[in-house]
C-alpha cells in the first residue's frame, strides 16, 4: 500500500496507543497526512514521534470523543491544519470488569455507553458533516466481534455498545454514501493489547490461552487489524458500503 493515500488526510481517533497508534502509523507510511487524536497528549506525542521516525507527517491533537464540541473543533482543526479530511478512523473504545449484567453498576453501564456508542457517533457525525461538503470521505469504525457475531459470558454490557456500533456503522452507511461518504466497520477479535489480556495474566499464559481457545491459535497483532482498516478506507474497497468486516481468527466462524 506504498503511498496510496498520498496527499490525503487521515484522522484517527484513539491514536495513542494500540490499534489506534498502529493505524496512524500505517496511514502515514502509506502517505497520508495523520492527525491523530485523543484525551492524553504524552501517548498522541509518542506515535507522532514514531511517525516523523519514520519519515511521514502528523499531529496531535487532544479531543475527547464524549464532548460535541471537541469533536466539532477536531474536525474543524485537521482540516485547517492539513488541507482537509479524506479519512476517519475511530478507534476509542472502553471496557470494563467482566461480570453478569445484573451485576454492571449505572456507572459503568454509562460509561460504556457514553464512550463506546455515543462518543463514536459524535466524532462519525462531526466527520460526515465536513466530508459530505468537501467531496466525500471514507470512515472506518472499530467495533468488536462481541456484539453482532458472538457472546461471552461477562461482556454482555460490553457487546451490547459494540453491537449498537456495528448497526449504527451500517445505517450510517445507507444514509451517506449519496453525500460521497463511504462508512465500514472492523470488528477485531482479541488483540495483542492490554484490553485481551485477563488480571495479573503474564504473557506466556496469555498466549497458551489464547492457543487453545483460538481457531488460529494467537491473538491478532495490531498491525492485522490496521491492515484491514486501511483496505476498507482505500480505493480498492469502493465497492465496499456498510461492510462490518470481522477479523477475529475464527473465533466467530
Amino acid at each position: 500500500m506504498l503511498d496510496i493515500f498520498d496527499g490525503r488526510v487521515a484522522l484517527v481517533t484513539g491514536g495513542g496507543s494500540g490499534i489506534g497508534r498502529a493505524t496512524a502509523r500505517a496511514f502515514a507510511a502509506a502517505g497520508a497526512r495523520v492527525a491523530v487524536a485523543g484525551r492524553t497528549a504524552d501517548t498522541l506525542a509518542g506515535t507522532v514521534a514514531l511517525i516523523e521516525a519514520d519519515g511521514g507527517r502528523a499531529a496531535a491533537l487532544t479531543a475527547d470523543v464524549t464532548q460535541a464540541a471537541d469533536m466539532e473543533r477536531l474536525v474543524a482543526e485537521t482540516a485547517g491544519r492539513f488541507g482537509g479530511l479524506h479519512v476517519a478512523v475511530n478507534t476509542v473504545g472502553a471496557a470494563i470488569a467482566p461480570g453478569p449484567v445484573a451485576d454492571v453498576t449505572e456507572d459503568d453501564w454509562r460509561f460504556l455507553v457514553d464512550t463506546n456508542l455515543t462518543g463514536l457517533w459524535l466524532a462519525m457525525a462531526y466527520e460526515i458533516r465536513h466530508m459530505r461538503e468537501h467531496g466525500g470521505g471514507a470512515i472506518v469504525n472499530v467495533s468488536s466481534n462481541l456484539g453482532a457475531h458472538r457472546r461471552a459470558p461477562g461482556m454482555t454490557a460490553y457487546a451490547a455498545t459494540k453491537a449498537a456500533v456495528s448497526a449504527l456503522t451500517r445505517g450510517a452507511a445507507l444514509d451517506h454514501i449519496a453525500d460521497g461518504v463511504r462508512i465500514n466497520a472492523v470488528s477485531p477479535g482479541p488483540v495483542d493489547t492490554p484490553m485481551s489480556s485477563r488480571p495479573g495474566e503474564t504473557p506466556a499464559e496469555k498466549a497458551e490461552r489464547m492457543r487453545t481457545s483460538l481457531p488460529a491459535g494467537r491473538v491478532a497483532t495490531v498491525g492485522e487489524i490496521a491492515a484491514a482498516i486501511l483496505h476498507l478506507a482505500s480505493p480498492a474497497s469502493a465497492f465496499t458500503i456498510g461492510t462490518d468486516l470481522v477479523v477475529d481468527g475464527g473465533a466467530s466462524a
